[in-house]
């Protein structure tokens, strides 16, 4: 069943079709900046005024008067007026803004939701290499990388969640010896003691297990140590099976699940890096200097040629990351999404020009990047810069345990990945109006009481079919707007990779719905008028659950 706005948008569609065929002129409303202009505003008569070669205040009348003698404009419109140069100012029947309590009680979790799509999005997030506990900035990563998966299942698009990470090279030699060290019985301070080596006590942790004989189970993995100290390979083995189940438990507390690890070893073992340099050198793109191979990434925009295969004979990140890409194409994922610190913005260029270069067919700008910045905790009023478990930096267990699963996720939400952000722990614990999430959690919970209020078991089924004509004030009006745009704020969220817009439209759409309450009382005598705003009250705590769901954020019945 088509919406209201969608009924609207056809019969724009089909008018500017017939003023300018051919053409596709794009039907769209935009919200008035001031709501006393209306509903709907249409800016269609000035984009086609210059093709049209025509004054846009006339054509914008003659669009008007086609619009309003179509049977959707009709039934749903109270008004269409010409403002300015020609804009088209839409005022909605109350019955129209109606309509989408009934939407809603009828689609319940699926309100918002586009069909299925055969096309597939790869969203590769986190990727910690496994040598220590995730820090903030990978709790930042799984929020938005989990969040940008929701939203793509909301768009119909087949999803796949992926963990990518490094089981060799440098840090997890440093990991093995510094589990080794500890084994032996030395420790930070000792003389001895590597620079380098990583001094936090899950280390000891490691090296106690690895000595008792421990079986460590992750979710991608299975070890039992040897306990002997001199079995280099086998701590290694040990270590990164034992921190890989450290993150599952980091991962479980943020109720957060992958359909994949992928292992860089593999792209070795698969001979999937040697295909690459093989396509690479066939390519053209690619030149010997200095005994060091290089590829001609300028010649796809980059600022300057990227070394392959250093002269010792081993590869440079950049060259398993190309090949690493190439397979997710190859795998089917038509669009792939990373979630990555901006430290990684100098990686971008280099890998696109790679993937241009290996010449199988990959477009353009693939793969697309969110990057973030790190985040500053702040507790007491004071930035937490170390933490003993980890040893020199905050984990995203430690802010789950000082708050919740639900603020972490909601608040590391509310900014653009790329902007700073403070996360103030007293504030996530703070039952008050100022903490966001207990704001957007505390609307919902008040809906439900309400409800209760009305029957302590009740049936949101049975408000789906009410009589809506009572709500009529301003406050349900504006409230009954706000759900209308709910799918299509979804959607640019989903198009632009920006969860934080939902935490924006949560925010609002709890602002409304405690000005209405405020404004209106729900359980009056009159048994229509109940009703009717039963009806829209349950509507807005189906959208703040449906919402809430895409952050992975609770929505609580009882506060």
């Amino acid at each position: 069943m088509l919406s209201v706005k969608q009924e609207l948008l056809a019969a724009l569609a089909g008018e500017l079709e017939r003023l300018q065929p051919g053409a596709g002129a794009r039907a769209a409303f935009e919200n008035p900046k001031v709501a006393a202009h209306g509903d709907f505003a249409c800016t269609a008569a000035m984009q086609l005024a210059k093709p049209l070669k025509a004054n846009p205040r006339q054509l914008g009348e003659q669009l008007k008067d086609a619009l309003a003698a179509t049977p959707a404009f009709a039934r749903w419109t109270d008004a269409i007026e010409i403002a300015g140069p020609g804009f088209l100012n839409i005022r909605l029947k109350p019955e129209a803004k109606q309509q989408v309590v009934r939407e809603v009680l009828e689609q319940g979790e699926r309100y918002g939701w586009q069909p299925a799509r055969s096309e597939k999005v790869i969203v590769e997030f986190v990727s910690a290499n496994p040598t220590g506990p995730l820090h903030v900035g990978h709790g930042r990563q799984a929020a938005i990388g989990d969040a940008i998966s929701h939203l793509y299942a909301t768009q119909g698009w087949q999803v796949h969640r992926e963990f990518y990470y490094n089981d060799a090279g440098v840090q997890i030699d440093t990991l093995t010896k510094s589990t080794q060290l500890r084994a032996q019985g030395l420790k930070p301070g000792d003389a001895g003691w590597p620079e380098a080596a990583y001094n936090g006590d899950y280390i000891q942790d490691i090296a106690d297990a690895y000595l008792a004989g421990a079986t460590v189970h992750a979710d991608d993995r299975a070890f039992t140590a040897s306990g002997d100290v001199q079995d280099y390979e086998g701590i290694r083995q040990f270590a990164v099976a034992y921190l890989r189940a450290e993150q599952d438990k980091d991962l479980q507390a943020f109720n957060l699940k992958f359909d994949e690890y992928y292992l860089e070893s593999s792209l070795y073992e698969r001979g999937y890096v040697e295909d690459t340099v093989r396509r690479l050198v066939a390519s053209g793109h690619t030149y010997e200097q200095d005994g060091a191979l290089w590829l001609r990434t300028t010649d796809f925009g980059d600022d300057k040629d990227r070394v392959m295969r250093k002269s010792d004979g081993t590869y440079t990140y950049f060259l398993p990351d190309v090949a690493y890409h190439t397979q997710k194409f190859q795998r089917g994922y038509g669009r792939a999404v990373n979630i990555q610190g901006t430290d990684h913005h100098g990686t971008i260029a280099r890998v696109r020009a790679g993937l241009q270069a290996v010449g199988v067919g990959i477009p353009q700008g693939y793969p697309d990047y969110v990057l973030h910045t790190m985040v500053r905790v702040v507790k007491g009023g004071e930035e937490v810069k170390i933490s003993k478990r980890a040893g020199s930096y905050v984990t995203l267990r430690d802010l789950i345990e000082w708050t919740s699963r639900d603020a972490v996720r909601f608040f590391l939400l509310s900014r653009k990945p790329d902007t700073e952000y403070t996360f103030d722990v007293d504030l996530a614990v703070a039952q008050n109006n100022d903490n966001p999430v207990y704001y957007v959690q505390y609307a919902h919970a008040r809906i439900c009481s309400v409800l209760r209020g009305w029957r302590e078991d009740y049936d949101v089924g049975q408000l789906r079919d009410v009589d809506l004509s009572p709500l009529q004030g301003p406050q349900a009006q504006a409230l009954m707007l706000l759900l209308a745009r709910y799918p299509e704020m979804l959607t640019a969220a989903a198009t632009g990779n920006a969860p934080h817009d939902v935490t924006f439209y949560l925010r609002e759409l709890a602002a409304s719905y405690h000005s209405y309450y405020d404004a209106e009382r729900i359980l009056v005598d009159d048994e229509a008028v109940k009703l009717a705003r039963l009806a829209l009250v349950a509507a807005t705590a189906q959208v703040l659950h449906n919402g809430l769901a895409v952050l992975g954020v609770s929505a609580p019945a009882r506060m």
